[in-house]
């Protein structure tokens, strides 16, 4: 059973440079603010983009851009980074 990606819906205020939401700056997690420190890897799907973060928590996060739907997901939480 598929969970509705609605339900991991996050804010995510982006860079814009030759293409709108070009690469996420900060995103909204459970009501905190948390700013992107290091993109660490990123990705391309068709319409769809993603990005393996690191933020100020020092958590690393996997987030997705849906270009279709222009929404932002967060698909995992990978842990605290490590060294």
């Amino acid at each position: 059973m598929k969970i509705d990606s609605r339900l991991k819906v996050i804010q995510v205020s982006c860079y814009s440079g030759y293409k709108a939401s070009e690469r996420p700056i900060n995103f909204t997690f459970r009501g905190q603010k948390l700013l992107v420190e290091e993109i660490l890897d990123r990705w391309y799907g068709v319409n769809h983009s993603y990005f393996k973060i690191l933020a100020n928590d020092q958590r690393v996060y996997i987030i997705r851009y849906d270009e279709d739907e222009d929404l932002w997901t967060l698909e995992k939480i990978l842990g605290l980074k490590i060294g």
